[in-house]
This record gives C-alpha cells, structure tokens and sequence, in this order.
C-alpha cells in the first residue's frame, strides 16, 4: 500500500539522520475506501494525486505548528504492507480524516519511493496559508481562499538521493 507522510523539512532532515520515517503509530493518508467514495473515481492516479493533497494539507498544518519550519509542505511517499496502515472506520467520512491512516509499523526511510516539496517561490504562499489555518478551520471563507493559495503550487517530485541536499546536507 502506499502511503503519504506529511513531514516539514526538519522533520525530514530527522528522518534522513535515523533512517526512518517513523516506528509507528503516525499519521499517513491513503487511498481509504472513504476517500474513494468522496473523490467519485476509480482512476488510481486520481486517487493518489488525492490522498497526496490531504497529505500536503497535513503538512501544511506541521509548518503552521512550528514557527521554526521553512514554510514548505513536504510528504514522503512510501509503500508499506497492506496490514501496517488502517484507516479508521469510525471517522472515515470526517472531512478532515479524509484519506487518514495510522502506520505501526516501522518504516525505513529507505523504503520510500519519492520526496514532494514545495519549490522556494511558494513559501510566501504557504507562509500566509500556515496563517490563515486556525481561521479557515472557523469557518471564516476569505482565509480558506488563502489556505487553498498554497495548492497552486505543485509539490516537486524528488528521488530520495535527493533528500540531503533538500535538508542542507548535501
């Protein structure tokens, strides 16, 4: 199954120092039966590009949480075992659990297959998206309208060689 872990640059530069992702329980998103039913296709990159988008949204809520963070969204996707992430059938059409799984397994960094990031000119963006959050999530419209800017960036596709580099280490 693969699986999408929104992360913010440091917490990707911690990965990269352990070697891995995570040792389980953490949140992830995926293609859940709820997110299937709420996207209305069966098209499997559709479904991806989605649960990649709430992945990017729950990265964007890391950067807003750490004042510190460059404001660059970061998910790394990964492929685990079919039994090392569940979706939680009691919150599966929540909005906001949209795509959610909990991981338990440990994950190798190794194991992942890409990196997405942010390019440098969205940080404005999802700098004032990262402001807008608390906001949007009242209900307040005009900030949602700044929350949804920082989807006009595309996440950049990275090989995983490419995280050093990504977390200033290369």
């Amino acid at each position: 199954m693969r699986v999408y872990v929104p992360l913010t640059l440091p917490r990707l530069a911690e990965a990269h120092k352990k070697g891995e992702l995570g040792t389980g329980p953490f949140v992830a998103y995926a293609i859940t039966p709820a997110l299937r039913e709420w996207y209305l296709s069966d098209d499997i990159e559709e479904l991806e590009y989605a649960a990649l988008s709430r992945a990017a949204l729950a990265s964007l809520r890391l950067v807003a949480a750490d004042p510190e963070a460059p404001r660059r969204r970061v998910v790394v996707a990964v492929d685990v075992s079919d039994g090392a992430a569940t979706a939680d059938p009691d919150r599966g059409l929540d909005p906001a659990a949209l795509g959610e799984v909990t991981v338990t397994a440990t994950v190798p960094l190794a194991k992942a297959a890409a990196v997405h990031v942010d390019a440098d000119d969205a940080e404005p963006d999802v700098a004032a998206a990262a402001g807008a959050l608390e906001a949007a999530d009242g209900g307040d419209d005009d900030a949602q309208f700044v929350v949804d800017g920082a989807d006009d960036h595309e996440l950049l596709w990275y090989a995983t060689q490419e995280i050093p580099n990504l977390v200033g280490e290369g």
